[in-house]
């Protein structure tokens, strides 16, 4: 098979990789790809937004399969522009990506399907916001409605920080995202990511992981797109796994398909977890980022059999084949993430670095020039490990953390501090 996986991140490098080990895989292009995906792939530039261009360039290409990787061309479309041309697709149509691009959308279908979440209330209106906020008193969260690169979340531990929040969000800081904003009630426990595969009617789960998602260690510091993760995630035993399928995810499968919209891709299924009951934080309609790179060194070539299976609506013939193992990976970000960083700066110490199933250094943020492997994004760097148990996998993924020699990069020592 010829495949084009669309993307440019951490995310991305790791579905490249393991799809690679597939014998299937004939030919694998990423678009726009970075420097540590062209060791695996070709890379293309291409405006992956744009469901015309994505479409003329696989026709040129006799791709038989694409994988769309990021959230901001589902939410434009491209799926169906895809799908419209005849091309075989994964990744949800448009309509069913609202379940990660507004998060009213999300709610309402929660409310629909009866499924557990925190009570909310949206708003398009900063002062009826702020109102809100001083009735209901912190703690407190404040989301931006659409897609903010997984930063438009602000859980507020004071009235003041909430205020802040609506101002932010209402003055622009996330763009349109920001123009409306669903504030929640804050919930308490420990967070999971599930994973489940859907093709329309078969659910497949495909794994658990925990994300961490604050700058610094002890989880302090501000809200990023993730620092690191592990998998898979102790809190998700067999019975909050059950529940969480049979309470949240079927029933809400179950109300896309009424409305005409069947959700087909991976729903990304954020948790909280308190006292054995999972509520539902979120849906995102794509892999983690961090969490899909030890997806990936866990699932290994496996991952494009499901993927395909998955976008030819045959889930129900499949099975995921896990070993018993760990994976941990730890994010390097440029310092000042995820606030303003310095871009361009050169990262020794990639050469020497093990590339095997039990050792990768995925690329998220990196770009190649004259010769050097250059920052060139706030995440730049994943650093993921497998072992048998998770001691292993943290222990080997931060052997391999200390000798990449890059002064301008930080990460936390603490991953997997939560299971550890």
């Amino acid at each position: 098979m010829n495949i084009l996986i669309l993307g440019s991140g951490g995310r991305e490098h790791s579905l490249a990789w393991a799809v690679k080990q597939n014998p299937k895989c004939d030919r694998l292009i990423v678009a726009p790809g970075n420097a540590g995906i062209a060791t695996h792939a070709e890379c293309a530039y291409i405006n992956i937004l744009d469901g015309d261009a994505v479409a003329t360039f696989a026709e040129e290409n006799a791709i038989d399969f694409v994988i769309i990787g990021p959230e901001a061309p589902l939410a434009a479309g491209v799926a169906d522009r895809l799908r419209n041309a005849g091309l075989l697709v994964f990744g949800p149509s448009q309509a069913a990506a609202q379940l990660e691009a507004s998060k009213s959308f999300t709610k309402s279908i929660c409310d629909a399907a009866n499924a557990p979440t925190a009570a909310y209330a949206h708003f398009t209106d900063a002062d009826a916001a702020r109102a809100y906020i001083r009735a209901q008193g912190a703690p407190i969260v404040v989301k931006a409605d659409g897609l903010a690169a997984g930063k438009g979340v602000i859980v507020a531990m004071t009235e003041a920080e909430a205020l802040a929040a609506i101002d932010d969000m209402f003055d622009g800081s996330f763009g349109a995202a920001g123009a409306e904003v669903v504030i929640e009630e804050f919930m308490d426990g420990e967070e999971a990511s599930f994973f489940v595969l859907c093709d329309g009617k078969t659910i497949l789960p495909v794994g658990t992981a925990q994300d961490h998602k604050r700058a610094f260690d002890g989880d302090t510091g501000p809200n990023t797109g993730g620092m690191g993760a592990y998998s898979p995630a102790p809190v998700m035993t067999d019975a909050i796994t059950q529940k969480a399928l049979d309470e949240i995810i079927s029933p809400t499968m179950e109300e896309m398909r009424k409305r005409g919209t069947p959700f087909q891709g991976v729903l990304f299924v954020g948790l909280m977890i308190q006292n054995g009951q999972p509520r539902l934080v979120e849906y995102n309609v794509r892999f983690g980022d961090p969490e899909c790179q030890c997806l990936m060194m866990r699932l290994g070539g496996q991952i494009l059999d499901l993927l395909q299976a998955c976008a030819e609506e045959r889930l129900d013939e499949m099975q995921v084949n896990w070993a018993d193992d760990h994976a941990l990976n730890i994010v390097i970000a440029a310092n000042g993430y995820p606030g303003n960083y310095t871009k361009g700066t050169v990262i020794g110490g990639l050469d020497s670095q093990p590339e095997d199933s039990f050792h990768m250094v995925f690329h998220a943020g990196t770009a190649l020039k004259d010769g050097q492997i250059t920052a060139a994004g706030g995440r730049v760097l994943n650093i993921t490990a497998r072992g048998a148990t998770l001691a292993e996998a943290h222990e080997r993924a931060y052997a391999m953390a200390q000798t990449i020699d890059w002064p301008d990069g930080f990460y936390r020592s603490d991953i997997g501090w939560r299971a550890l």
